[in-house]
């Protein structure tokens, strides 16, 4: 039994809970509420002190490339055609299974010592990932990347399928699955047909790229007259689960499908700011029923994983763009990067919120230090003053992967020799 006793409780499906408690049996929460009203525990249960904290659920990234840690500054200033197709796509071929497998390790020890418990995965070698996944702790949503145009014999599609089947489920369910083909501008429409046909088969989601680029959506209308997200309703795509990173350049009908049909969508504010490839339409999406979540993109073009950053970019940006200080307020933000996370992975029946009977996956945010100070809004300081540097306590299934800033299922330094190693 692991107790928490005394933090300021953001639950982000009720209220904000003063001088809060925390229980958990196992992998799940038997209590949260106030501390007087806490039931007896066991003895002999692990008490964590948390006066002067903040519980929160794990952060929810829900779009990422993990192991492009490894070019962390590598191709910066440059637009996303050209750093694809002329840095990171040449640089990705030389790329190895352990390559990856480090280069996700050192990702998931920034992803933990910044309050990410759950990420949503596209890389290719998935299956070094996935080993990563399993001895950090963590929870993902992982899918090998599938570039259509370069998979005739269908292949890589069927090493997608035999992977999304073989890890499901893993960790004690804390790996799920999907299918992940990568654009519409790399997958032809018989072949987003044929993966389409293939999830439905196996009972899988999809996670796709976007409508990212201005460039991208007129290549596209030329080629096939409609926006990528109406193509993707006439081949079927749209009719299955689906997590669609960026949707940066949307117009009001490619709106009005994704709310109907039901699509997660997956912001990556920082990552496009960098690229130069927009601001997408988050208030008009959310004023339509649209989940959206927040991601950070990968390494290379972001550059670092820290999504309570990622949040308060979120923010800015949406009041920025449209001149109304009252757009994506704190509470939202961090709705976003918590329970709609979750439920952009179709896991917000088990995480994104702090409730009873839910999979305890948790945070404490040490609020005591000068820039959260005082107390007047802890939300709003966690959405437009805290950072990643603040989180001291991370909690996967009721299993602790950090406490007081020291990570106990990652070897930092021999993280570190690797990737240097590697990387040189």
């Amino acid at each position: 039994m692991l107790v928490v006793k005394g933090a300021t409780l953001i639950t982000i499906s009720g209220p904000v809970i003063q001088g809060g408690a925390l229980v958990v049996e196992d992998d799940r929460f038997t209590y949260v509420g106030p501390l007087e009203e806490m039931p007896p525990v066991a003895p002999g249960a692990q008490v964590i002190e948390a006066e002067g904290m903040a519980a929160l659920p794990g952060l929810v990234n829900a779009h990422t490339h993990a192991a492009m840690t490894l070019f962390r500054s590598y191709a910066d200033d440059m637009p996303l055609k050209q750093w694809l197709e002329e840095k990171i796509w040449p640089r990705e071929a030389h790329l190895t299974r352990e390559d990856i497998y480090w280069g996700t390790k050192l990702a998931l020890a920034e992803m933990i010592r910044s309050g990410t418990t759950t990420f949503a995965d596209m890389y290719f070698h998935m299956d070094g990932v996935a080993r990563a996944v399993l001895e950090a702790g963590v929870r993902a949503c992982l899918c090998e990347g599938l570039i259509g145009n370069r998979d005739f014999l269908y292949r890589r599609l069927k090493a997608g399928v035999d992977f999304a089947l073989k890890w499901r489920g893993a960790g004690e369910g804390r790996i799920t699955t999907m299918l992940g083909p990568h654009a519409p501008y790399t997958c032809p429409e018989d072949y987003l047909k044929r993966v389409a046909e293939e999830a439905a088969k196996h009972g899988l989601g999809i996670h796709i790229h976007l409508a990212e680029t201005s460039q991208e959506v007129e290549e596209h209308r030329a080629k096939y007259g409609l926006s990528p997200v109406l193509w993707l309703r006439e081949i079927g795509i749209l009719d299955l689960p689906l997590l669609a990173a960026h949707c940066v350049h949307l117009e009001e009908k490619d709106m009005e499908v994704l709310a109907e049909k039901g699509a997660k969508v997956a912001h990556c504010p920082e990552s496009n700011l960098k690229l130069a490839s927009g601001v997408a339409p988050v208030a008009s999406l959310l004023a339509r029923g649209v989940n959206v979540a927040l991601g950070t993109d990968g390494a290379a073009s972001n550059n670092n994983l820290d999504m309570l950053e990622e949040a308060r970019t979120a923010a800015l940006l949406s009041k920025g763009i449209s001149g109304d200080p009252t757009v994506l307020p704190a509470p939202q933000a961090l709705h976003m990067a918590t329970l709609g996370g979750a439920r952009a992975l179709n896991l917000d029946k088990e995480i994104g919120s702090l409730e009873a009977g839910k999979k305890a996956d948790f945070i404490l945010i040490d609020l005591n230090q000068p820039h959260l100070f005082p107390p007047n809004d802890v939300v709003a300081h966690l959405v437009y003053s805290a950072s990643g540097r603040d989180v001291d306590t991370v909690v996967v299934d009721g299993k602790i992967l950090m406490h007081r800033r020291e990570l106990k299922t990652l070897d930092l330094e021999e993280i570190y020799f690797q990737v240097k190693r590697r990387m040189a």
